[in-house]
């Protein structure tokens, strides 16, 4: 009689629920060891984040500083040249009442016999009294047609309203009638020649004044150095801004492609494919145990 083979089957049930277990067991301790070095990255890239931001605030070099001062200097220095420049220069220039511009003729020039009295500096706390020659010029004015008095400058005209010019306060007597004379040939050469003078009808239409002396060249130089310093260091103050933002910007940039590379290590992709080759392996395992022949 033969005797029939005894199924061995059930016996590996208690390995495998035992290795089953194992797996279990296995899984759950990298899931926790996982969660664990995640928290730790995790307050690590706070700390280093904390960091970063403590890095990247705006600390600007002495280079930056003394580039910041200087433009900041020429914007203050070309408003006070503004204040002062307009004070002297463009409110005289303004408030000239010789606007109206037109063609004069040479028709006499005399010098008067009553000299004018002036006072001249012989020292420091030393003041002497002279007298100078007062020469007139009468000129005839093309626009209005009228033999009107002419004046040097719009200055002489407010110091002296009857004399052409008012020469420097000199002891010497022979000097200063030299030179009015002096001036007196030169125009009567001039004489019958047109050149150009301003006047006003309204105010005083009986003067007329040679040059301005505040023009219009004057004034655009007056404005134009100052508004030139004012834009360059506007110019210098926002070059700097802006190289201080951009390299803020490019820190932050920097600092975000860290970030994002710590967040996603290649070790985390690894523990994670652990528990899927420990499913083959088990489940692969009872089906070739079930099938293999007994010795």
């Amino acid at each position: 009689m033969f005797l029939q083979p005894v199924s061995h089957r059930g016996s590996f049930n208690v390995p495998i629920q035992i290795t089953m277990q194992s797996a279990r067991r296995r899984r759950t301790r990298e899931a926790i060891s996982s969660i664990s070095v995640k928290e730790k990255k995790k307050e690590n890239n706070d700390a280093k984040g904390g960091d970063k931001s403590k890095a990247q605030a705006p600390v600007s070099s002495a280079g930056e500083d003394r580039a910041i001062l200087l433009g900041v200097g020429m914007m203050g220095f070309s408003i006070l040249m503004y204040f002062v420049l307009g004070i002297t220069l463009i409110k005289p220039f303004m408030m000239s009442i010789f606007s109206e511009k037109s063609n004069c003729t040479v028709m006499r020039a005399d010098i008067l016999e009553d000299w004018i009295e002036c006072s001249f500096m012989c020292g420091v706390d030393c003041r002497g009294q002279a007298k100078y020659p007062c020469l007139q010029v009468f000129v005839n004015l093309s626009h209005t047609r009228r033999k009107v008095l002419l004046h040097y400058n719009d200055e002489a005209i407010q110091l002296n309203p009857k004399c052409f010019y008012i020469p420097k306060c000199l002891r010497d007597r022979n000097e200063l009638l030299s030179e009015a004379e002096k001036i007196k040939r030169s125009l009567h050469h001039s004489n019958g020649s047109v050149f150009p003078c301003y006047y006003n009808p309204e105010k005083k239409p009986e003067d007329a004044i040679m040059f301005r002396k505040y023009d219009t060249t004057m004034v655009f130089h007056c404005l134009f150095w100052p508004t030139l310093m004012l834009i360059g260091g506007a110019l210098i103050v926002g070059m700097v801004k802006l190289t201080q933002h951009l390299s803020q910007m490019c820190a932050e940039f920097s600092a975000a492609q860290e970030e994002t590379q710590a967040l996603t290590p290649s070790s985390e992709d690894s523990m994670e494919s652990r528990p899927r080759r420990l499913d083959k392996i088990l489940r692969w395992r009872p089906k070739q145990m079930q099938h293999a022949p007994l010795s």
